[in-house]
């Protein structure tokens, strides 16, 4: 089995460029975005209060706008996972 340098969760990675995180393998049918819009200033953290989340097809191949399977805006990160994960759960098993 090859190694791999992903922080992983339940199995999958999760990866973050920037304001965008990236959940789920590449070799399979779809992944998820989330991309933080904006923040707020908790003492000396930042805190994600509007999140992007987007069910994707892996296949980079397709316009972006063609890849996108469902999507919606969240107002906290942790809500924004549940529904992510939820979404990929079930899409990948049809």
């Amino acid at each position: 089995m090859a190694e791999s340098n992903f922080l992983t969760y339940k199995g999958k990675p999760l990866v973050r460029k920037g304001k965008e995180i990236y959940y789920g393998d590449m070799s399979e049918k779809y992944i998820v975005k989330f991309e933080i819009l904006s923040a707020k200033k908790d003492d000396k953290l930042e805190i994600a209060d509007k999140v992007s989340v987007q069910l994707l097809d892996s296949n980079t191949d397709k316009p972006i706008k063609d890849r996108i399977k469902k999507d919606s805006v969240k107002d906290n990160l942790f809500t924004a996972l549940d529904l992510g994960l939820t979404w990929l759960e079930r899409a990948l098993k049809e």
